[in-house]
This record gives structure tokens, C-alpha cells and sequence, in this order.
């Protein structure tokens, strides 16, 4: 009987912050600060400090989690709740401006990749915690206005109840797509996301951000500094071997055949 991955590739399915674009430093934070300062806090995360509070995913529970390190009965009133939606939903409404105004780009690969793959008809899906809000923008801004007609499934948000590393986002979006893991690659840049793509079956492409470069993502199927592109090729290694070039749709198809002859 054959293995479970040895399948054809027929989808990829694509985390947005840090793996589509570096909308972290650049973007969710300044947003989540200017938020701060509309609603008179004294709240101010520089790059450190966000980096660390990346540990706790979703932009609403990272706001809680920092209020109860610096004041947990405040954190714990009955009204802190509302707080932190106000403020989500102003620093959404930040994020949405400064990706619009062009602060965030696509990193090296993407916007190749994903035009590749829908000429090699490969299905094309997002699985993230971030709001649908800020996919769309990104998605507008950095590929213009039919960007989304690209992507069959966006999963985003609230849309399960429990963030990375819980794999539920995936096994939403592998629902809809109606397709098994083993036909599917996932696209991550996080510990926590590999958590999650692993947690669905799914093999997972890695490519650490500036938030992640020093993260252990062990075991990692493929683990690699970028997508690459002809003049910058990408380094790193796949299923255990070293690799070097440009991830484009054979390249893809040719990790999961072998792949599937090597678990056979």
C-alpha cells in the first residue's frame, strides 16, 4: 500500500506574517503602537520586545498577554475585554493604512511563486491567525486588485477558535479545499506554525523572517532562507539534504515525489 504522502502535489496553502510578506516589524507593530497612542497608553513596543511577544499568537491575545506582565488586575477586569477589541480593531484599521501606503513588501519569491503555480494548476489557499482585514490588504497592495481571485480559500482570523500551533486554521482550509495533507504543501516562517501545519499532516516549507532566524524549526521538511529568485537563489536543505536554487512548481513537485518514494 503506498505511504500517505505519496501523492500528487495539488495545492499550497500559504501563512501571511512573515511568510507571504515582513509585515511584523514593520507593520503590525507600528500599527499596534499608533493604536496605543490614540487611546492615550503608555504602551510602547520597540522590535525587541515585539519579537518576544511573537510567542503568543493572535494580536488580541499578545495585547493580554502583555497588559498581565505589566498590571494583571487591570488585565482582569471586567472591562479589559473591551479594551483589547478596541484596540484591535483600531490598530486593524492602522495596519490596513500602512500596508496601503506601501510600508510592507512581498518577500523574495512569492509573487513569482504564486503566478507560477496557478500556471502549472496548482490549487492556491491561506491558513493564518491575522484578520481578514489585513489579508486583504496585503494582498491588494502587493498584488493588486484581483490578488484574492488567486487564492481559492483564505482561512483567517477567528474563523476557528484556537490560534497556532493548534492545527485547526489547516484543517480548516484542507476541509474546504477538500483535498488530503499529502496533496498538499504548507508555507511557514514560525515555530508555532510549523507546529500547526505538522499538527494537520501537512509537509511544511519554512522560511524563517526577521523574527524567526534564530528559532529551532526541528524537524523542518524543507527549511530555507527564502523562495529564491534567478539572481538570488535560495539556500537550505530539504528533506535532510542540502539545496540551493529557485522553489518554483517543479521543484515542488519533484521534493514530493521523491518524497513519496523514500516513505513508500
Amino acid at each position: 500500500m503506498a505511504a500517505p504522502h505519496d501523492a500528487p502535489l495539488r495545492a499550497l496553502i500559504f501563512d501571511v506574517d512573515g511568510t507571504l510578506a515582513e509585515t511584523e516589524r514593520d507593520g503590525h507593530r507600528l500599527a499596534f503602537n499608533r493604536a496605543f497612542a490614540e487611546l492615550g497608553l503608555d504602551w510602547h513596543w520597540d522590535e525587541a520586545l515585539y519579537g518576544r511577544l511573537l510567542e503568543v499568537t493572535g494580536g488580541k491575545e499578545r495585547m493580554l498577554h502583555y497588559w498581565r506582565g505589566i498590571d494583571p488586575a487591570a488585565a482582569d477586569a471586567p472591562s479589559a475585554g473591551a479594551l483589547v477589541a478596541e484596540l484591535h480593531r483600531r490598530k486593524t484599521r492602522h495596519y490596513v493604512d500602512l500596508v496601503e501606503a506601501g510600508a510592507v513588501a512581498l518577500r523574495p519569491g512569492v509573487r513569482r511563486l504564486l503566478g507560477q503555480a496557478r500556471e502549472a494548476g496548482l490549487r492556491l489557499a491561506v491558513a493564518t491567525t491575522t484578520t481578514p482585514d489585513n489579508v486583504h490588504a496585503l494582498l491588494r497592495a502587493a498584488l493588486g486588485e484581483a490578488a484574492e481571485d488567486l487564492f481559492e480559500c483564505i482561512g483567517a482570523g477567528d474563523i476557528v477558535p484556537r490560534k497556532k500551533p493548534d492545527p485547526g486554521i489547516y484543517l480548516w482550509v484542507l476541509e474546504q479545499l477538500d483535498l488530503p495533507p499529502g496533496q498538499c504543501l504548507a508555507f511557514e516562517d514560525s515555530p508555532a506554525g510549523l507546529r500547526a501545519a505538522h499538527g494537520a499532516g501537512l509537509r511544511t516549507v519554512v522560511t524563517p523572517g526577521v523574527y524567526t532566524l534564530d528559532e529551532a524549526f526541528d524537524p523542518a521538511w524543507a527549511l530555507l532562507d527564502s523562495l529564491g529568485e534567478p539572481d538570488l537563489p535560495a539556500r537550505g536543505r530539504v528533506a535532510g539534504q542540502a539545496w540551493s536554487g529557485v522553489v518554483d512548481p517543479q521543484a515542488l513537485r519533484g521534493w514530493v515525489a521523491q518524497d513519496g518514494l523514500v516513505r513508500s
